[in-house]
């Protein structure tokens, strides 16, 4: 069994023949230290594998640059993009992310995230509205600053980061109707997390100041399998749609292939199909999927600068919220786009 051995601040000073502060003003960015002083530390620390203690140094500063990720369905495009970006954007301020899992809903969300904060994380970002609001409420109480995205929390403190789901819910159904659709219907999920619901409200809601209903199923997760079910549900209906709007671009995918595989309904001349996200599979050429392109860099780029942000004093804190826009990518899978 191999025992690893840290090499301590003291035994590069002996071996650079400079005191302990020496080496300390060496590794702090911006101290002053002599080029010949930084030239000796260097030289000793690369010698016997050195390497500073951020953890023990922030703790002095009551930080440890600990940032907790805390998500659902990590394996989705969607989520892994975000995920990437969000990392990318922590390391390059100087953090570090820890990832926690939240998939189960076994009482492990709770314990993984107590045991994040034992280790002093600084802050969470929630990067779904699927765990339940006492995760926000845990995070609050241990003094964490907190990110909130695609979620309805409306505790005072952490940002909010959404979309306008509503809008882009909106601007579909005018695409539709523009394509001369007039049976709607809409495809979601089961999670019913805030940001899919807002987008079969919006949906339902803009066609009904048309005067037009929407056809609304809903089926387990928010997964291409999860597709091919609603829409062999919507398809086989009396009414059958011209038109359906996806919760998310896998939905879209599951819709799309089992209209043409199981229905033989040619997209978009018999079904017009959109979806949202904008993951990668939306622009191969079998789906061509006309879609919404999450801003997953805004999203990303917000969250971390809301971290480094000076922070208030609890009694001054608010609910802030972030709306961003979701851009319409148009692709061959409504008629006319």
């Amino acid at each position: 069994m191999v025992t690893k051995v840290f090499v301590s601040a003291q035994e590069v000073a002996e071996k650079a023949g400079v005191s302990r502060s020496a080496v300390s003003r060496t590794f702090t960015p911006g101290a002053s230290v002599a080029p010949e002083t930084r030239k000796r530390v260097m030289e000793a620390a690369e010698a016997l594998g050195y390497h500073v203690n951020h953890l023990a140094r922030g703790l002095m500063r009551n930080e440890s640059g600990i940032v907790c990720l805390i998500v659902s369905e990590m394996g989705t495009p969607y989520r892994s993009s975000l995920i990437r970006a969000v990392t990318q954007h922590l390391q390059n301020s100087g953090k570090i992310a820890m990832l926690i899992n939240t998939d189960r809903s076994d009482g492990s969300v709770d314990r993984a995230l107590r045991q994040a904060i034992r280790y002093r994380a600084d802050a969470s970002i929630i990067l779904s509205g699927l765990p339940d609001k006492s995760i926000t409420q845990l995070c609050l109480k241990n003094g964490q600053r907190l990110v909130l995205i695609n979620r309805d929390d409306d505790q005072p403190g952490p940002l909010r980061i959404n979309l306008d789901d509503q809008e882009a819910a909106g601007r579909i159904l005018t695409a539709f109707v523009r394509a001369g659709c007039r049976r709607l219907a809409f495809a979601n999920s089961e999670v019913g997390t805030p940001s899919l619901m807002a987008r079969e409200h919006g949906f339902v809601a803009a066609a009904a100041a048309l005067g037009m209903e929407v056809a609304v199923e809903r089926f387990g997760s928010t997964v291409y399998e999860a597709g091919k079910v609603v829409a062999q549900r919507l398809l086989t209906r009396k009414e059958r749609p011209d038109a359906i709007f996806c919760a998310n671009d896998l939905l879209a995918c599951g819709v799309m292939d089992a209209a043409r595989h199981q229905f033989m309904m040619s997209v978009p001349d018999q079904l017009c199909v959109a979806g949202f996200d904008d993951i990668e599979q939306a622009s191969w050429s079998s789906y061509d999927l006309t879609t919404f392109a999450q801003p997953v860099e805004a999203i990303a780029r917000e969250a971390v600068a809301f971290l480094a942000a000076p922070g208030v004093a609890d009694e001054e804190a608010q609910v802030q919220t972030l709306k961003l826009h979701a851009e319409l990518v148009w692709r061959g899978s409504i008629r006319g786009g």
